[in-house]
């Protein structure tokens, strides 16, 4: 069959469009792919099960990064406990509940604070709690990771509620079911896998985070024992290696990106595992 001039056309500019979109793909994977090994290939050979356990040393003594993974265990787990109920709620609360101007101010707010670097963030937290309190501590630094992540999960529940299809709410409002019964019961499961999503995002981004720590947390060279001193975590870590005049902390500094890319890598498979199986 014969195709038409304008047939001609619309498939060669769906074939340009096609190439154009896959070289952009190809290209965002692939510098991914070039970051991911060269940080591999540097921190690799500093990578020991000492390295792991062990706390720093002074150059020339090996010393690892033990701290700084429980450290950083620790924070990510405050700021989950403040971070995660709380934007859900206020994404629940934008897309179900929220009506008129007060709910334009509240995503007005949302999306301010997910622009806010996050030093300024850093140095809110220090002037409210670390200069009342007089001490840097774990407990601030988590507020401080939590503040940032309550925007962005707030904002990612708020638009994986609003692609549930409003026949599920009508159908379970037409059975005599309470709004909040509908919005519990089959409107966030019908949405949890986005909304894990969005939560596993914004754990990947306080992961990385290090100037609020800087102003909160501040880092140790200890375990931690309590959640009112200053704690160390693996960004801290990473930062103050790096910037230091020796090799050996270099490498080090090398290897704990390796094992904090590794651990985001984890959480976002394991998230994506469990939210596969379930919904």
């Amino acid at each position: 069959m014969r195709l038409s001039r304008s047939d001609r056309t619309r498939r060669t500019a769906s074939a340009i469009m096609t190439g154009l979109t896959s070289l952009c793909t190809i290209l965002a994977v692939g510098v991914l792919a070039i970051i991911l090994w060269y940080i591999a290939r540097r921190g690799v050979s500093s990578l020991t099960l000492a390295f792991l356990v062990e706390s720093p040393k002074p150059v020339g003594e090996g010393g690892g990064i033990g701290n700084a993974i429980v450290g950083s265990a620790v924070l990510l787990s405050l700021a989950c406990l403040a971070g995660i109920p709380l934007g859900i709620a206020t994404g629940v609360y934008l897309s179900e509940v929220g009506r008129g101007w007060f709910s334009s101010v509240v995503r007005f707010f949302v999306d301010t604070l997910t622009g806010i670097p996050s030093i300024v963030t850093g140095v809110f937290v220090y002037a409210v709690i670390v200069l009342r309190a007089k001490h840097f501590s774990a407990y601030a630094g988590g507020i401080a990771l939590a503040m940032i992540m309550i925007p962005i999960v707030a904002r990612t529940t708020e638009e994986m509620i609003r692609l549930v299809p409003h026949s599920l709410r009508e159908g379970a409002l037409a059975l005599g079911a309470p709004q909040w019964r509908v919005t519990m019961g089959i409107v966030i499961p019908a949405a949890a896998s986005g909304i894990a999503t969005g939560a596993m995002l914004a754990i990947a981004r306080i992961s990385g985070e290090t100037a609020p720590l800087l102003f909160t947390a501040f880092g140790s060279r200890f375990f931690p024992s309590g959640l009112d001193e200053p704690i160390a975590s693996l960004t801290v870590q990473i930062y103050n290696y790096a910037i230091s005049p020796y090799d050996e902390w270099h490498a080090q500094a090398w290897a704990a990106t390796l094992v904090l890319m590794t651990l985001i890598l984890v959480i976002n498979i394991t998230v994506r595992f469990f939210t596969r199986k379930k919904f």
